[in-house]
């Protein structure tokens, strides 16, 4: 009896491909609660929670993905060998080298894992000899972590940052849990000053990371994941089996999907960082709430769009080598944030559409001066139509290929078919309300969520517990057998 008891254990604490662990899994809660329970007597002690942290977080990495958290721990050697050769070396062509060899390494790394396949497919197209695709599997979140390694290596090339002497806490940076596999991209300057830091946990922090992780469960778990496993993934999967109104309350549907999935495991992230004592940037700002598709890049995936522009924009000149080389600047960053997003023309054709969105939003608002959004009804108008512009885009993000966004589109436009409208709404009560209820919530102000937090905080661990016990009771009700992966997951 013992031997089955030990032997289950041992399954539960290895890594299950079909079952990899995630905020939203039931191991994760047990997994979380032990290490906090833990945490809250070593925290004090500086170098103990530096490596205790870091094994935590290592470990969670290896449940996610299995023996990828390697790749993790490779790039982390790399990076810090090569950060500190940048900055003890006072030869400029050696440390240009240095950089471009830390690129290299880990631009290899995600283009071996992400796009092999992609360009053997490329390359298929035009040979009669076909290569064979190789059997790949994506490791979580390299993307997150490759863009991390870079910033740090270029800031400090760039002399903007000292790099860290101690290798634990390089990985501690690197590997920090709660943002490790789906971000926010965490930039070192932000990060590694907190590392040693004395930290105090005040009642502030346990109010703003409740609300933070109760608002991350209820919009990932509750409102993204239903609506996608009973209305927009059927959709999306055979669009000419539905009528055009159904088509485009699908892309609704997803733009909301995406939204909550995304910024509720942001916030869970945010949320647990904040109880354990580190501060993480915000990775949304109410983005549907944005006049125009600049603003929505500054409200949407902060961290992405922010690295973006600083270790790419810029550096292929940004808006200091004439207007028509920054709209092509515009272009051509959007393409590749398109493209980091996925091996698929749709990735680089959503990419394209918001980079030409953004230079001809450069172009009205600076050329001829429209669009300042002075009036209610100028903010209103600028905002119904950035969200379908953005929702426009989100067609060809979620679709599996341009055919099936073609269709979707199609149908929208030319199957609309209202006359079904009293039928739908029957039909799909339920999701219709939760897209109506998360797109109240969206519209909720920042004051009302500091007052909720606020009050959040003052209220006692009774309630906090009581608070999250009903709302994971509600996510198990409501949820399918399968866990619904987070969509950036995959990227």
């Amino acid at each position: 009896m013992l031997n089955v008891d030990f032997h289950k254990l041992l399954e539960q604490l290895t890594y299950d491909s079909n079952n990899p662990l995630l905020f939203n899994s039931s191991f994760f809660l047990i997994f979380f609660t032990i290490f906090l329970v833990f945490y809250q007597f070593i925290y004090k002690f500086k170098l103990t929670r530096v490596i205790v942290f870091t094994l935590f977080s290592l470990y969670f990495f290896y449940k996610a993905c299995g023996y990828y958290f390697v790749i993790i721990l490779i790039s982390a050697v790399v990076d810090f060998i090569i950060s500190n050769a940048i900055y003890k070396t006072e030869n400029k062509l050696t440390k240009k080298g240095l950089l471009i060899f830390s690129i290299c390494i880990n631009l290899g790394l995600l283009f071996y894992f992400k796009y092999t396949n992609f360009f053997i497919e490329i390359i298929n197209g035009f040979n009669t000899n076909q290569i064979n695709p190789l059997h790949l599997i994506l490791p979580i979140g390299i993307s997150f972590y490759t863009f991390e390694n870079l910033s740090y290596t270029i800031d400090v090339y760039r002399g903007e940052f000292k790099p860290v002497n101690s290798f634990i806490d390089y990985v501690f940076f690197l590997s920090f849990f709660p943002k490790l596999m789906m971000g926010p991209i965490v930039r070192a300057k932000d990060f590694i000053p907190q590392i040693r830091q004395t930290i105090t946990i005040t009642n502030k922090d346990i109010g703003i990371g409740f609300y933070l992780i109760v608002s991350g469960i209820f919009k990932k778990m509750i409102i993204s994941d239903y609506i996608y496993t009973h209305f927009v993934e059927s959709i999306f999967d055979a669009p000419t089996q539905f009528t055009g109104i159904e088509c485009l309350f699908a892309t609704y549907g997803y733009a909301l999907v995406i939204y909550c999935d995304f910024s509720g495991y942001s916030d869970m992230a945010i949320g647990m960082a904040r109880w354990m004592g580190f501060t993480i940037p915000a990775n949304f700002d109410s983005p549907y709430q944005s006049k125009s598709i600049t603003e929505f890049w500054r409200r949407w995936h902060i961290s992405l769009s922010s690295w973006l522009k600083d270790y790419l924009y810029i550096p292929l000149g940004g808006n200091k080598k004439g207007e028509y080389r920054k709209y092509i600047n515009l272009i051509i960053t959007m393409l590749i944030g398109g493209f980091w997003h996925g091996a698929s023309w749709n990735f680089i054709i959503w990419g394209a559409l918001h980079g030409t969105a953004l230079a001809i939003d450069k172009i009205i608002t600076e050329k001829f001066q429209l669009l300042k959004m002075n009036s209610k009804f100028s903010k209103i108008l600028g905002i119904i139509f950035t969200f379908n512009f953005v929702c426009f885009c989100w067609i060809f993000f979620k679709a599996d290929s341009f055919d099936k966004a073609s269709e979707m589109i199609t149908q929208i436009l030319f199957h609309f078919n209202g006359t079904v409208i009293l039928d739908f709404i029957i039909n799909y009560k339920i999701v219709i309300a939760l897209i109506s209820l998360g797109f109240v919530l969206h519209a909720v102000s920042k004051n009302t969520e500091l007052f909720l937090q606020e009050k959040l905080a003052s209220t006692s661990i009774f309630i906090k517990t009581s608070i999250l016990i009903a709302l994971i009771s509600i996510a198990i009700l409501t949820k399918d057998s399968e866990t619904v992966m987070p969509i950036y997951l995959q990227f």
